[in-house]
């Protein structure tokens, strides 16, 4: 058990809201009457150093862990050391985070915004914003495919890891497993970027070895999440989703193993090419 306290840790505390709640609901055929849960989500607004960077619709769980996560899976800042102190308010659907971060990546942030600044039209268009969505990420150095025992039954093992989903649905959730094969942690929300998100915040603030161990994700596989599993340096990506060309593509020229579990299958190794 990994004794040291958490890295970026929360200087303040918030009563977040409930990750689900009963509503009421008539049936069309007949005109009865049920309840059911319903998953939640907030707006939460992350500014860096006072600079209001995004809002964010997220399920109303595990908000550091969220904020550290997209601050690395999103390029903004490049290691947990540049995030010194994170302080969440607001109250029911409109929450807000305050990140301090390091003086370099503060810059580093303000430099991708006045590169942003002479776009028009669509909006993020134009050659800088293209090099946003397609940045030069480091290729990662390659490693052994997990023996395949360690994805057997693996729909069903992770219901433990997803009480909300279990509960309510209309979730999705991104699960870590260790170099034993062992699952160890699992994050949930309602997009399925911040719940990769979400759960390299925790690997990173609670310290758990990545090494020889895999991402478990139980959406779509798109290019945004290669991108934050590369940025967070985990080398092999499982997902119980197709993923898409351009997410094969991008896994194949960084060596990052990218295998689909099919619900009928057997697992799919996309990346690396095999001959």
């Amino acid at each position: 058990m990994n004794s040291k306290p958490p890295v970026c840790a929360a200087s303040s505390t918030l009563a977040l809201p409930a990750a689900s709640n009963t509503y009421d609901y008539v049936q069309l055929d007949d005109g009865a009457c049920a309840c059911t849960p319903l998953a939640e989500e907030v707006a939460l607004a992350i500014a860096y150093n006072g600079l209001s960077q995004a809002v964010m619709l997220v399920s109303p769980t595990d908000l550091e862990d969220f904020v550290v996560g997209f601050s690395i899976g999103s390029g903004l800042v490049s290691s947990t050391d540049d995030v010194y102190d994170i302080k969440l308010s607001g109250s029911g659907s409109a929450l807000y985070a305050d990140v301090e971060i390091s003086s370099r990546a503060f810059w580093n942030m303000k430099d991708q915004r006045r590169q942003l600044a002479g776009t028009s039209g669509c909006g993020l268009c134009g050659v800088e914003a293209l090099e946003q969505a397609l940045p030069e990420l480091k290729v990662l150095p390659g490693a052994p495919l997990p023996p395949v025992h360690w994805l057997h039954d693996l729909r069903r093992r992770i219901d433990a890891f997803q009480p909300l989903g279990q509960h309510c649905g209309a979730v999705h959730a991104a699960l870590f497993m260790d170099n034993q094969g062992q699952l160890r942690l699992g994050r949930e929300d309602i997009g399925r970027h911040n719940a990769l998100d979400k759960l390299i915040g925790a690997l990173l603030r609670e310290r758990i070895d990545t090494h020889g161990g895999l991402a478990i994700v139980t959406s779509r596989c798109s290019l945004e999440l290669i991108q934050k599993v590369l940025r967070a340096g985990i080398q092999t990506l499982v997902s119980l989703s197709a993923p898409t060309g351009l997410a094969l593509q991008w896994a194949r020229k960084h060596q990052l193993n990218l295998i689909h579990l099919p619900k009928h299958s057997a697992p799919r190794v996309y990346s690396p090419a095999m001959e």
